[in-house]
């Protein structure tokens, strides 16, 4: 039986959680998460608007038991990114069997990846582009490509691309222009439910011959609709094998001390700003 740790209850990751959590093999889910239901989430959510001022934990933990009552769904109303909480964080990454990061911002995914990779387990992380054009989903294995090293691959990427509006693979909720387009909740869906279908996968695999390794694709990239310079056709898939960068700070040879995340988290930002 299975435990999953999910950072993320917003729109992407309640439809992650509704789909996971049907499944029999899953027995027990820790959901982290501090934000508030508000008004304009009900337009791209699960939830009713009738929730709308309570918090968004909590009511995962209600739609949840409504068809899965003897599942253990535990609430942790926290921000992933509080140091102060670092150390209950980490006991719930030792006790999980795989990690999800349904999240839009880059503090919460770094913090995520480190206390992953400190616990040896493997994670996915969803990520919808802005407008809904498409989107990622990636997956990290022990002794694989950290978040840092793809990151920085997918940025690099796609400042080559100066011809078209770059789309923003990591960050919606960013300054640039084109990041403020939300996507509507059905190419949310479709990105929620590759995510949950790569989870499941992994899930499935623990402990077989064919389990997937470092080696195997780390990032599949989905398109939902054609845009000149960006996407030539809609539902095409790309994958991606991105490798362990040696000079990531991070998790390479120059990385960071991994007690002080806060220091290695700004260097990794700092890095991909200046990059």
């Amino acid at each position: 039986m299975a435990h999953l740790l999910i950072v993320g209850a917003g729109s992407g990751g309640a439809v992650v959680l509704d789909l996971l959590a049907r499944e029999p093999s899953v027995s027990r889910v820790s959901i982290v998460e501090f934000d508030v239901y508000k008004p304009h989430n009900a337009y791209r959510h699960l939830f009713p608007a009738s929730g709308v001022g309570r918090l968004k934990a909590e009511l995962a933990v209600e739609w949840v038991r409504g068809f899965r009552p003897e599942l253990v769904v535990e609430p942790i109303i926290a921000d992933i990114t509080d140091s102060s909480r670092h150390a209950e964080f980490a006991q719930l990454a030792a006790e999980c069997d795989v990690g999800v990061c349904a999240v839009d911002n880059e503090q919460a995914k770094y913090a995520f990846d480190s206390l992953m990779r400190l616990s040896g387990k493997p994670w996915t992380l969803g990520e919808v582009l802005s407008g809904g054009i498409g989107g990622w989903v990636h997956r990290f294995l022990p002794g694989g490509p950290c978040y840092g090293c793809v990151a920085s691959y997918l940025q690099r990427e796609v400042k080559e691309e100066r011809d078209a509006p770059p789309p923003d693979y990591s960050n919606p909720g960013g300054p640039v222009p084109e990041t403020t387009v939300p996507a509507n909740k059905a190419s949310i869906g479709v990105i929620a439910s590759l995510h949950a279908m790569t989870t499941l996968e992994l899930l499935a695999s623990s402990g077989r011959e064919d389990a997937p390794n470092s080696e195997a694709f780390s990032s599949l990239l989905f398109s939902l609709a054609r845009v000149p310079g960006v996407f030539e056709e809609e539902f095409r898939t790309y994958r991606f094998r991105i490798p362990r960068s040696t000079g990531c700070l991070v998790c390479g040879a120059t990385a960071i001390p991994q007690g002080d995340l806060d220091v290695a988290l700004d260097a990794a930002l700092d890095r991909l700003g200046a990059g």
